[in-house]
């Protein structure tokens, strides 16, 4: 009589090496038949039963599952662990990567928790030869940590990747000093730990293949990376470096401004609020989430950014003149009477210089103004020349 290990015998999904050997096992109805010259018939009379656990096809999909994950990951080095490095790393922990950190503070607890092995020495963290390095320091930082860090305990060609809020001062950092032969991709995830808390769908993520190398491999590495955003729902935008800048300017860097300017001008809310209201309470607390030495950063690092500031002060300036001004007639007035009697004094003073326009003209367009005079002068002293005299 036989055993099975399941009451249902499935049909063979697999070839018999992937079946675990406790789930699946093969017997003979038969006992061992002595070689027989037909084939066919010796076939027929050997049947062989397996018979697999009511699980297995889940564990099928679950060691595809793993299979996919581990041909995908990625060792991912991220330096600079504070808020922003932690926000990336517990998506690409989920995803399956292998993720290092290294940062001035020691986060080593926090590291544990969210399943990230952090080194407190720079040179630990090379030593494991991720495959990727990640530049998450502040923008005021990052040319110090670039000069000081040891390359030559990496592999020769390391993706390097970085995630700041300006793009043309971290590549001309990364062309100054990392060796020819690491790859190099910029990018920009234009969201952040408030943005992005709930979700990352739709969210605009630029990059800029600055140095690719052109084999198989390190392609395929860049686009892995690219591929965590794009898993996640990101609005993938490719664009150099100076696009971004110039872009950025006319939309982050007035946006910071505008929502630091409301928070020291204490918005509350209020049992009235409007959807308009609600926006800039929203925008205040985005803001007021990032550090003002990334305010900074983005002051000092972007070249366009100068510009948008001296537009945002000149466009207030206007404003307030329009407003001014309208108070201006207003004052009028109140002070001359009613709007016909503002209208009638305008009118007598636009006339006032075409009334001496005109005297002049009687003088003769083609005479100089001075011979007129002269001519007066002169009739008058005739006159008095004919006039009789009476003596007394």
């Amino acid at each position: 009589m036989l055993s099975f290990s399941s009451t249902q015998t499935k049909p063979s999904l697999l070839p018999p090496n992937l079946y675990p050997s406790s789930h699946s096992f093969s017997h003979s109805l038969l006992p061992p038949l002595k070689p027989h010259k037909n084939r066919t018939h010796l076939h027929l009379q050997r049947l062989t039963i397996q018979a697999i656990d009511a699980a297995q096809p889940f564990d099928y999909e679950s060691q595809l599952k793993t299979h996919y994950q581990k041909s995908n990951a990625l060792k991912i080095g991220i330096i600079g662990f504070g808020n922003y490095g932690q926000f990336l790393a517990r998506s690409f922990v989920q995803q399956g990567h292998t993720v290092l950190a290294h940062s001035r503070s020691n986060y080593s607890k926090l590291a544990q928790d969210v399943g990230v092995s952090f080194f407190t020495d720079p040179n630990d963290l090379c030593e494991q030869h991720p495959e990727v390095v990640l530049l998450c320091t502040s923008i005021m930082s990052s040319e110090k940590v670039i000069k000081t860090f040891p390359f030559q305990r990496l592999l020769r060609n390391t993706l390097f990747v970085d995630v700041l809020s300006v793009k043309e001062f971290p590549r001309d950092l990364f062309l100054n000093y990392l060796p020819a032969e690491f790859d190099i991709l910029c990018t920009h995830p234009m969201f952040g730990p408030q943005s992005g808390k709930d979700s990352w769908v739709d969210l605009p993520f630029v990059y800029d293949k600055v140095r690719i190398g052109d084999c198989g491999f390190r392609l395929n590495r860049c686009e892995k990376f690219l591929d965590i955003f794009a898993r996640e729902g990101c609005r993938m935008v490719e664009m150099s470096c100076a696009e971004h800048d110039r872009d950025a300017a006319g939309s982050q860097f007035v946006t910071h401004p505008m929502g630091r300017v409301l928070e020291k001008f204490r918005l509350e809310s209020s049992p009235i609020n409007t959807k308009g209201y609600e926006t800039l309470l929203n925008l205040v607390e985005n803001t007021a989430g990032d550090s003002f030495e990334l305010y900074y950063g983005l002051f000092m690092y972007n070249k366009n950014a100068m510009e948008q500031l001296e537009r945002l002060d000149m466009a207030f300036e206007d404003l307030k003149k329009e407003l001014f001004g309208n108070l201006h007639e207003v004052c009028r007035r109140q002070l001359f009477g009613s709007a016909e009697r503002v209208e009638a004094l305008r009118e007598e003073e636009d006339a006032e210089p075409q009334k001496l326009l005109s005297t002049g003209s009687q003088i003769g367009s083609n005479e100089d103004p001075r011979n007129g005079a002269q001519k007066g002068y002169e009739n008058g002293h005739a006159s008095l020349n004919s006039a009789p005299v009476s003596l007394r």
